[in-house]
């Protein structure tokens, strides 16, 4: 069995390490990446040994790119490609067409919000992805809420695997930030989020909570580690509500991974989410979490014991769980919390059990 992955290459958040993990945990003779775009992606798994080949194009779709892959897969026996994200899937669905080979979808976001913010434009291409993701042979969905989401979108049930993620949970990190790296005094409680700055993430709604919660504890931050779109508004935001030097914009980084054992609490608040790893890499740390109730959010925090879910959009729910927190902290219990959720999220949400559930896909329709 040849199996090509297929992405835009230009992911640098969830989707990229979702990538990343599940292709360090397979059969490297197997497999190869194929990316579209020289991007993060490109550059991290050349430098972990990762096979990968980039179809270069002056644009984002073309004939002569079409002709390269075809000549691709067929050279080289590809016998499954397995797509991630719009860019792949569309491109997947006109070679289908052309070439033969078994097509596996793996959905990371919801493909009905995936372009929400782009208006008419956002449309068109929300539609061009879904009638995609239709045709594959079989869809992964790596929570089982999401599942529903795919066959609201109109994908058939019968197509839909369920494989939840998962990370490599024996990962050391080389190096993890201490509070005082960032000027930060062992008194201060820091918040962190791990996101693109776009709107389904609802970075504003955190802002909002923080801004109720300084009011009583002067000594908390949030750091935003991500750049995206609406950067200059949240600055505004905060600024607004007077609470500047309590949000810090931290951009892009290529280490979250030392920024989780800093953090008091690692925070989501998206309005839409599969299996979020930033969840997973939290749990890896030791590091409690507040989430919005997104997604298989409820497969990693089943109840109370293990972190916080909340309503998304819901400022005030947001708030009363940053507030317990903190209480969890001045009782010395939140470290307690951090440990409970590393043993079950170790247990069960590992990349080896994760890459074992993507392999039997590929056995079964290979048959």
């Amino acid at each position: 069995m040849k199996i090509l992955h297929l992405n835009a290459g230009n992911e640098t958040g969830g989707g990229m390490h979702h990538i990343l993990g599940l292709l360090n945990a397979l059969n490297r003779e197997e497999f190869v990446l194929g990316v579209l775009e020289k991007g993060e992606l490109y550059k991290r798994a050349t430098s972990a040994g990762i096979r990968t080949v980039h179809f270069s194009s002056n644009t984002r779709m073309s004939i002569p790119l079409l002709h390269k892959m075809i000549r691709y897969i067929k050279r080289e026996n590809i016998s499954v490609v397995h797509t991630h994200g719009p860019r792949a899937n569309v491109y997947a669905n006109i070679l289908k067409k052309l070439v033969s080979f078994h097509w596996i979808v793996t959905v990371h976001s919801d493909p009905r919000h995936d372009f929400k913010h782009k208006r008419l434009y956002g449309q068109l291409l929300t539609k061009l992805n879904v009638r995609a993701v239709k045709n594959a042979n079989r869809v992964i969905a790596i929570s089982d809420p999401f599942r529903s989401n795919l066959t609201k979108a109109g994908v058939e049930d019968q197509k839909i695997v369920t494989a939840l993620n998962g990370i490599d949970f024996r990962k050391k990190t080389d190096e993890s930030y201490v509070k005082t790296d960032y000027g930060f005094s062992e008194k201060d409680f820091l918040f962190l989020m791990v996101a693109r700055l776009e709107p389904v993430k609802g970075h504003h709604i955190a802002i909002k909570a923080i801004a109720e919660v300084v009011k009583q504890r002067e000594n908390c931050h949030l750091l935003l580690l991500g750049d995206g779109s609406l950067q200059g508004e949240l600055k505004t935001l905060a600024r607004k509500l007077g609470i500047e030097a309590h949000v810090h914009f931290l951009g892009h980084r290529d280490d979250a991974d030392c920024f989780y054992h800093m953090a008091d609490i690692t925070m989501l608040t998206s309005f839409s989410e599969s299996f979020p790893l930033v969840l997973l890499e939290s749990a890896r740390a030791k590091t409690p979490v507040i989430t919005t109730d997104v997604g298989g959010i409820g497969e990693l925090i089943p109840n109370k014991s293990l972190g916080w879910r909340t309503n998304p959009g819901n400022v005030r729910d947001l708030t009363l769980a940053m507030g317990e927190a903190l209480f969890f902290h001045k009782k010395n219990m939140l470290h307690l919390m951090g440990n409970k959720l590393h043993s079950h999220a170790s247990s069960r949400f590992s990349v080896e059990i994760f890459a074992e559930n993507v392999y039997n896909v590929y056995k079964r329709i290979d048959m």
